[in-house]
């Protein structure tokens, strides 16, 4: 069996025999243990695995993350901190945050998960009412059954009445409506669409700095080319056409640019984009023949005043047949944010606009390879996009409760901005909207040399002295992309304002 063999003998004596084989390898990757048991080296190691999945990084769950669940266990072991508790500020998950879900939601999906519910009289009619027309959308009536992989036809209905009456009666087809698993399930859905090419012809995608790091990782294990766009930090964070030009011109060196992503409301920076700056937007993708994608899961989140969410699509139509008939976007919605907060029900859509029909039957069976999203992700979608009317039993407590979320995320921005204001060697943008508020930091150089020492980018260096001094979990800057020479964290601000207040202080 062995081709190759390695023995270790013993010196021979009366009583000496050969000793057992260290190790023995056999041309078919078959070794020898020292306890004489054939072993298989690995089929998928380091070196033969995906070289792309290699160069993936998601910042938001990376080291310091891992590092405060180590410091949760530790404290739940009874070992003595600087600090009571972990406080993690490092993700947009608003419910672990103490977010309340909205009762209406969870009623109408506690009645489709468990049908005998309906019987009870303790839920209101039109939650009955509602639940009953998602459930008769379904296979056997069942939210446990498959859906067409594009989706419930009926909940793309809703979305699409839902988008007309947002952008001001603006069509709608629910056949250019895509169910999707969150909405960073469309996104990189439509990534994959667009990546192709070798060497100098590979497809760019541009995406603004700092950047949701979905995007990066995205791009990263497709293989395509990253083209980044800065933002203006001195203009709180808005963007410029002259930097989309600079960024588009160098990066056609050595790539074919085919894409602009753009976040709005931004992640991690907070920044409302204006309706002339969507418009200045639309021209250039128009004139560059770029393919636009556009986040807006954070559409409900806008806090400042003078700012109001646009959408692209309602924007682009205003403009006129010249854009509306010609540029092609995709653009992203999802339960996760704005005053759902409902992250694990992994609901969300997206709208495809201008798309080429045989590059849009593409994209249908491309996502049918996935059977179908989580058809309870659905019913929330169908929820949010079609909540209690005026009139209904249910509405005046909708009401209340997404006022007063929205309302406490409003004021927890604002206390974000003028608090981290006060520390000397923090500088913080308003924080227009979203969930997030992405200060830059003045380290001292001492400390940026001890990073380094440590191969650690000076800001991670500055979260983990935070994490490991005061339990706070913060995100770093360089996970989301910056300047050169300027370092920043991201902290969300979705703690209850009382453990707010704490962080802040801390």
């Amino acid at each position: 069996m062995f081709d190759t063999c390695v023995l270790k003998f013993s010196q021979y004596s009366s009583q000496s025999r050969y000793s057992s084989p260290s190790f023995c390898h056999s041309v078919d990757g078959t070794k020898m243990t020292e306890n004489g048991v054939a072993t298989r080296a690995k089929v998928l190691t380091i070196d033969t695995m995906n070289p792309t999945v290699k160069k993936v990084e998601y910042a938001v769950r990376g080291p310091i993350v891992q590092r405060a669940v180590e410091l949760e266990k530790e404290l739940s072991e009874g070992i003595k901190k600087p600090f009571a508790e972990v406080i993690k500020a490092n993700i947009g998950d608003a419910h672990a945050m103490g977010q309340q879900p909205i009762t209406f939601f969870r009623q109408v999906l506690a009645l489709c998960s468990y049908p005998e519910l309906l019987n009870d009289s303790t839920f209101p009619e039109d939650a009955k009412s509602r639940a009953r027309h998602i459930l008769q959308s379904c296979g056997g009536n069942s939210m446990g059954a498959y859906s067409a992989s594009q989706g419930i036809d009926s909940v793309r209905q809703d979305v699409a009445r839902y988008i007309e009456r947002r952008d001001g009666g603006v069509s709608c087809d629910p056949d250019n409506i895509y169910l999707t698993t969150g909405a960073s399930d469309g996104i990189v859905t439509m990534l994959k669409l667009l990546v192709c090419g070798q060497g100098s012809n590979r497809t760019g995608v541009m995406i603004s700095i700092p950047q949701y790091p979905l995007y990066s990782a995205a791009l990263a294990e497709l293989g395509a080319v990253q083209i980044n766009y800065y933002l203006n930090e001195e203009k709180c964070w808005s963007l410029d056409i002259s930097e989309l030009q600079r960024a588009l011109d160098e990066a056609r060196q050595h790539c074919n640019p085919r894409a602009l992503c753009i976040i709005n409301p931004g992640n991690p920076t907070g920044q409302v984009q204006s309706r002339q700056c969507i418009e200045d937007v639309i021209r250039f993708a128009a004139k560059e023949r770029l393919f636009l994608m556009a986040d807006e899961v954070y559409q409900d989140n806008v806090y400042a005043d003078g700012c109001q969410f646009h959408s692209f699509k309602k924007v682009l139509f205003e403009m006129g047949p010249e854009y509306s008939n010609t540029v092609e976007l995709a653009s992203f919605h999802s339960t996760s944010k704005c005053y759902m907060g409902e992250c694990g029900f992994r609901g969300g859509y997206m709208e495809i606009i201008n798309m080429d029909n045989e590059v849009k039957a593409q994209l249908t069976k491309l996502v049918s390879v996935r059977l179908c999203p989580p058809v309870p992700g659905q019913a929330l979608m169908d929820l949010v996009v079609n909540p209690p009317q005026p009139g209904e039993p249910s509405y005046a407590n909708f009401i209340k409760e997404r006022t007063a979320t929205l309302s406490a995320l409003a004021e927890k921005a604002k206390l974000t901005e003028q608090v981290l204001n006060t520390v000397p060697g923090i500088r913080c943008n308003p924080v227009q909207g979203a969930m997030y508020s992405f200060p830059s930091l003045t380290i001292p150089e001492k400390a940026v040399r001890e990073a380094r020492d440590k191969g650690q980018q000076p800001d991670m260096f500055y979260c983990m002295k935070m994490l490991e001094e005061t339990g706070i979990c913060l995100v770093p800057g360089s996970g989301f992309g910056q300047r050169d020479g300027t370092y920043h964290f991201r902290m969300t601000i979705l703690p209850p304002t009382d453990k707010l207040k704490i962080l802040l202080t801390k």
